[in-house]
């Protein structure tokens, strides 16, 4: 039998006018027959190798010998070639007329639809992942090759006999290890380390002699930060290599091991993709010159290449060399660097249009642009007409232009265009020839043009910019400087002109009092001038073209921080029905001034929106209008994010609490849509909150805050959420609001225990309870127990954690508040479990389970689960432990909180390490490391114990004792008793 890589037969469609229901085999697994979802009684296990066999065969005819070989090899039966007719009749009758065909004393499978076998399509999106990989689409290569890997259903061929199918088992396993490693290798390509050293880890326990799978775990984890648990793998690989095979590590896991060592810099990120070549330089007609700075832009040089080779037949097939006539049209607020990069591509282009180039600025930005026929006339003695042919009239002018272009390959560039209407007679319209058009506005009217909205530069093309104007030298010595400059032009190619300009005509001035200048908000847009090039002024020529609404909208829409606003936040800003609302944005996108960052979602450019405060400042009439504004869209938020945290914790009297709005939000039914929106407005949310430092609006910001607690634990956004609570409590302070300060240091004390600092956050909710005191507000006095409890409990005072942890219970209880007490139960249930009262642990936790389970709650049932869990498995009930965690697991995940998501993979990892299973164990750790967790680094040093105590039980010694060395250094900052255990582990593997 053949045993190269798996084939599998021709796919060819039967040829009826009525399709049938096609079959389908399946080989990566089980062997299986179904004809559509009906499945085929495919018979004993020997029938179904024969099966196997043919279906493996390419649709070349297997004799009888070749299958009583596969079947049965040497020690085939006396009856063996009766056997596999047997087989082979039995089959027929089960599959299609005309599948198993009988032909020259042996048997064949034919005729069978496209996608019928399972290895034939993991075999195609195995060949195209190759060639997304060799263009560099890594992530369509991913995800072909995951929908291959997800075709397999455990053992190929499983259960089937026979020597064949036996090779084909090792073969197709072969193959597929081949595919993961492969994939593996382009999620690290595409910056996915951390979460791959958890599968990593998995399936080096479970194929402990593949070296490619250990040189992929190193790297991982190098890109991860764990240089010493990377060069740990490798000792771990060459002492199992030594033991078990007599060998060393492959020169590929040697020269690794050495780059690690040496911290190779060009190992520690993903390598780029190659750029496209870009065409040969070309010489101008009437084509302005070049900046001879020119940096970056290479995708769009790329593209924009291609689409004017297309036209001079050069990107084509042979056959095809001016066939078309290409337009591009470049949009892009003013200073984006349009015209820079039409001219530069112009002049690579030149060759291809041997013609000729013709340039004209249109001054579409500017109140008085340029006539078309005045250009067309130009245009006509350029191309050598005498004056006195030129028609007068502006239909006869572009007959005549686009007469003398017939047969001619011309390049035509069209700069600053005011719209579509003023392009279009300039257009070559004929073959071989092509136009390209810059402009503020989108030219989405312009039939058959090639759009291209040209945004910011990348930080490295930025930095490269201002490097190539200022000199290496001193951009050298004040690199972060640097960067902090670009950054403050908002990778602007103009503001980045002006800014290194300025410094390079100042000799005595540094990077860093350049970088000084621009840090000031207010005084940025004055900084960025220089002779006669000013940002301002740019920008000012497009708001000089707005109409009165559009105007007031890009005003006041300035005003809101945030790194975009959606449509229903902008209709609050503005005081509008959300169609005018987006008529309205849709209306600045066209002009450039605002982007639309998704569907009905809109952004400015950082230089952009602080011309817009500008104008709201100088140009707003009623002085209460901004205001006004951003008080209607705190409103907004806090309103939606209530009503988010009601659909969440249906019986949770907080939002009672709230302070009240006038503006309404958004409404939801639907728990899913709500937290959506919840996670999709979490940096606008909590940056509208961090606005509202004075006036009228702290109060509402630091309860927006409260009704948003869930991003705290998220994860994700976490860190904005504690800068937004740290702003508003120092505020209140300022103002004099006890109410404010007290609610406003309760949420900071929430986002500092979900990050493990302990100290800060028992300080915060120690003083929220003495301002709730005073303002009160009972409300806060419960969420600060409850803080206050947890600590002390970490920290293994528990008579002072059970009475903050029942002082929150009875305040919840008071208020009527069942989620509220639930809570407290599970907290209460986790004291007991650490004291050592299993019993009283898991009769707590059920009862807040039940609490949970009647109020039809989600994100804390799965907190109430994963105390259930942790307080049964202390029981010793490990399955239902177990159960109640993974229950938990899945439910912290539908809810977007990664960091609970994290904690719980850290305790199920701690089960199967009691349980005797290192290697989920391990697998569980890992995914806590690259997920994140509560606690910080106290809980980091916890779980990377547990990781080191499952790699130590694999056998690899080398990695555990990195991880461990690891966590002693984060227990023992955090002054935890658990430090000790580690110490112990220690000893023996440093000593050896």
């Amino acid at each position: 039998m053949d045993d190269r890589v798996p084939r599998v037969p021709e796919q060819k469609r039967p040829g009826s006018l009525r399709e049938p229901v096609p079959l389908r085999f399946d080989v990566l697994g089980p062997v299986r027959a179904r004809r559509g979802d009906e499945p085929l009684a495919t018979g004993s296990p020997q029938q179904r190798a024969l099966l196997a066999a043919l279906l493996l065969r390419e649709g070349r005819t297997a004799t009888a010998a070749e299958l009583i070989d596969a079947l049965w090899g040497e020690e085939s039966p006396s009856q063996a070639l009766a056997a596999v007719r047997t087989y082979a009749s039995r089959l027929r009758k089960v599959l299609d007329p005309g599948v198993l065909v009988s032909e020259s004393g042996g048997y064949a499978v034919r005729g069978l639809g496209e996608g019928s076998l399972d290895l034939a399509v993991a075999q195609e999106w195995a060949a195209e992942a190759e060639k997304a990989k060799a263009t560099g689409a890594l992530g369509r290569a991913r995800e072909l090759l995951n929908r291959a890997l997800g075709l397999w259903d455990g053992e190929a061929l499983a259960g089937v006999p026979g020597p064949y199918a036996e090779a084909q088992r090792v073969r197709l396993e072969e193959w597929r290890l081949g595919l993961l490693e492969s994939r593996l290798d382009m999620d690290l390509e595409q910056g996915c380390h951390a979460e791959a050293v958890s599968e990593l880890t998995a399936l080096t326990a479970a194929y402990p002699l593949r070296e490619r799978l250990r040189e992929l775990l190193m790297l991982a984890l190098y890109r991860s930060g764990r240089q010493a648990e990377a060069l740990a793998v490798y000792a771990d690989t060459r002492r199992l290599l030594a033991e078990e095979l007599g060998v060393d590590p492959r020169a590929g896991l040697r020269e690794l091991q050495q780059r690690i060592l040496q911290a190779d810099p060009d190992l520690a990120e993903p390598s780029a993709p190659q750029t496209e070549p870009s065409a040969a330089a070309v010489r101008p007609a009437q084509l302005p010159a070049t900046v001879p700075d020119f940096t970056g832009r290479s995708s769009f040089v790329a593209e924009l290449s291609k689409v004017l080779a297309g036209a001079s037949g050069d990107g084509g097939d042979s056959g095809d060399s001016g066939r078309v006539m290409a337009v591009s049209a470049l949009a892009g607020i003013g200073g984006v660097g349009k015209t820079t990069l039409a001219v530069h591509v112009a002049h690579q282009a030149r060759p291809a249009f041997p013609d000729g180039q013709l340039y004209v600025d249109l001054q579409g930005a500017g109140s008085r642009s340029a006539e078309p026929e005045t250009v067309l006339g130009a245009f006509l003695r350029a191309l050598g007409t005498a004056d006195s042919a030129i028609p007068d009239t502006l239909e006869e002018r572009a007959a005549l232009y686009r007469s003398m272009l017939d047969g001619r390959r011309v390049l035509v560039l069209l700069d600053n265009a005011k719209d579509a209407a003023q392009v279009r007679p300039l257009l070559p319209g004929t073959e071989g020839c092509a136009a390209l058009v810059t402009s503020r506005v989108r030219m989405v009217d312009l039939a058959g043009a090639h759009l291209v909205d040209l945004d910011v530069m990348s930080p490295e093309e930025a930095l490269a910019l201002f490097t190539k104007i200022v000199g290496a030298e001193r951009v050298a010595s004040e690199r972060k400087a640097a960067l902090d400059v670009v950054a403050a032009c908002g990778f602007l190619p103009l503001a980045i002109r002006i800014a290194a300009s300025r410094l390079a005509a100042r000799r005595t001035w540094t990077v860093s009092v350049l970088a000084a200048k621009l840090a000031d908000e207010r005084r940025r847009l004055d900084e960025l001038q220089a002779g006669d090039l000013a940002v301002k002024a740019t920008f000012e020529l497009g708001y000089g073209q707005l109409e009165p609404a559009q105007a007031r909208a890009f005003r006041l829409l300035g005003l809101a921080d945030g790194p975009d606003m959606s449509l229903a936040a902008a209709a609050a800003v503005l005081d509008l029905p959300p169609e005018e609302t987006e008529d309205l944005l849709e209306s600045l996108v066209d002009t450039s001034l605002l982007e639309s960052a998704a569907p009905g979602r809109y952004r400015f450019h950082d230089l952009v929106r602080l011309y817009a405060r500008a104008c709201a400042e100088r140009d707003e009439s009623w002085p209460g209008e901004r205001g006004a504004a951003m008080s209607r869209v705190l409103d907004f938020y806090l309103a939606t994010a209530a009503g988010v945290y009601a659909i969440e914790r249906p019986g949770d009297r907080t939002v009672t609490h709230l302070e009240p709005t006038s503006y309404t939000g958004l409404a939801f039914t639907d728990r899913t849509e709500a937290l959506d929106w919840l996670f999709l407005e979490a940096q606008c949310l909590l940056a509208c909150a961090r606005q509202q430092t004075t006036g009228n609006g702290l109060r509402r910001a630091v309860d927006l805050l409260w009704a948003a607690k869930d991003l705290a634990e998220s994860g994700a956004n976490a860190k904005q959420y504690e800068t937004a609570a740290a702003a508003l409590r120092d505020a209140a302070q300022e103002a004099g609001d006890v109410r404010a300060e007290s609610r406003a240091r309760t949420a900071l004390s929430n986002g500092h225990l979900a990050a493990g600092r302990y100290a800060e956050a028992d300080d915060e909710a120690r003083r929220a309870i003495e301002l709730a005191t005073t303002a009160d507000d009972a409300t806060p006095i419960s969420w600060a127990a409850t803080d206050r409890g947890i600590i002390a409990l970490s920290q293994g005072r528990y008579e002072e954690a059970e009475e903050f942890l029942t002082t929150a219970r009875d305040g919840y209880r008071a208020d009527g508040n069942r989620p509220g007490e639930a809570s407290a139960l599970c907290n209460l249930s986790r004291l007991y479990e650490r004291m050592n009262r299993p019993p009283d642990a898991v009769t707590l936790a059920q009862q807040g389970v039940e609490i949970f389970q009647q109020l039809g709650l989600s994100l804390r049932l799965a907190n109430g689960r994963y105390a259930l869990g942790v307080a049964l498995i202390r029981a010793g009930r490990f399955p239902e432990g177990l159960a109640q965690l993974t229950d938990a697991l899945e439910m912290f995940g539908s809810n977007r909180q990664r960091l609970w998501e994290g904690t719980t993979h850290f305790r199920i990892a701690q089960l199967h390490l009691t349980d005797q299973r290192p290697a989920q164990a391990a697998q569980h750790a890992e995914q806590a490391l690259a997920i994140g967790f509560i606690g910080g680094d106290l809980i980091r040093g916890s779980v990377l114990t547990v990781l080191g105590k499952s790699l130590d039980a694999l056998g690899q010694t080398d990695r555990a004792r990195a991880c461990w060395h690891e966590a002693l250094q984060l227990l023992e900052r955090s002054g935890v008793p658990e430090a000790a255990e580690v110490r112990h582990l220690l000893t023996p593997l440093d000593a050896s």
